[in-house]
């Protein structure tokens, strides 16, 4: 690191900047986006170390651009670090402090092409979650009226239809007029996910990382975008293993050791990567229904089969999940292909 350390807690409309000189303080002073945009510019070489937060990416970015060392920290980290009372001094203080810990663990960034992948993931996710919940809405509030939504009489889109041409069922035109708003809404965000899906198959051909890890086992253009995102910067999200990409996810089992004595519980529940995750096991369990009735063509799908028969479909799912993670960051780092080893057949 240089021997300038930079402290920065970014937040809406001002910037918290410590200065920090051979474990001295030389200031610690508030600034606008522009005014600390002008101080990246006209500074000599220095580290930058920020609080992870929704837009320390795009400073990151700005601090490297202008030839400074820059990084990220977890700001779970500065909160245990920070000695007073939580201000925009005592916090920025804290990240010099965090950044000066031995053997201290900094947050990779996202690059541009990774944080617009990622608005298009979260756009989708959006419209995904909106689209359910009109739709157990709409089926809610028809069923208060008796008016069945099953798919042999044409789903919702059947219920809806009928409610809204049956002119003796005695609905008044306002609540006509707001049925048939819902509806149209529901249809629009079907669209707008078609269109979401298409941009993202669209950018997975111009990623050709993303391209090549839909050769993985269960793995789609949603868990190949999700894995670029996690493990395809520069760095390789700052893992030095597969193993610790995989664990950060939450696809490996929980430790607490004590006294020489390890204890190896099951995956956490509360993890930070949850949709990746579910998305990742959701892909493998597929792969393994599939694998588990049929003869096995692959290594890999023998190991399938065996967990499957040691510890059911769930296990194998978190398994393969967990192998397949760690199958793309070595991928990504050592710009490999995937094959898979076939096994010949007996006879």
């Amino acid at each position: 690191m240089k021997s300038t350390i930079v402290g920065v807690d970014l937040a809406k409309k001002v910037i918290q900047v410590c200065t920090c000189t051979n474990h001295t303080v030389r200031s610690n002073v508030e600034m606008t986006p522009n005014e600390f945009t002008q101080f990246l510019a006209n500074s000599k070489p220095m580290s930058v170390v920020f609080e992870a937060c929704s837009t320390s990416s795009y400073w990151k970015q700005k601090a490297l651009f202008f030839g400074h060392d820059a990084h990220l920290i977890s700001a779970k980290l500065v909160a245990s670090v920070r000695q007073s009372q939580k201000t925009d001094k005592n916090d920025a203080l804290a990240i010099v402090q965090s950044a000066l810990l031995p053997d201290v663990r900094f947050i990779s960034g996202k690059s541009a092409q990774q944080q617009q992948l990622q608005s298009i993931m979260r756009l989708r996710e959006l419209c995904v979650k909106q689209k359910t919940a009109i739709s157990n809405q709409l089926i809610a509030l028809l069923s208060e009226f008796n008016i069945s939504s099953s798919n042999r009489n044409g789903g919702l889109k059947g219920a809806v239809e009928r409610t809204l041409a049956d002119s003796k069922n005695e609905f008044s035109e306002h609540f006509r007029s707001s049925l048939d708003t819902a509806w149209k809404l529901y249809i629009e965000l079907s669209k707008s996910l078609v269109i979401y899906d298409q941009c993202l198959e669209n950018s997975i051909e111009e990623h050709p990382d993303c391209k090549k890890l839909l050769k993985l086992e269960g793995v789609g253009p949603i868990n190949a975008i999700n894995l670029y995102i996690a493990l395809g910067c520069g760095d390789l999200g700052g893992f030095n293993k597969g193993k610790d990409a995989s664990a950060c996810i939450g696809l490996t089992p929980l430790q607490h050791s004590s006294g020489g004595k390890n204890k190896i519980g099951s995956i956490g529940k509360h993890v930070k990567n949850t949709i990746v995750r579910s998305n990742l096991i959701t892909g493998a369990s597929n792969f393994v229904n599939h694998v588990i009735k049929r003869e096995a063509k692959t290594a890999k799908e023998i190991w399938i089969q065996g967990v499957v028969d040691r510890r059911g479909i769930k296990c194998a799912a978190v398994a393969l999940a967990n192998k397949t993670v760690r199958t793309a960051f070595a991928m990504l780092s050592q710009g490999t292909e995937y094959r898979a080893d076939f096994v010949k057949p007996l006879f």
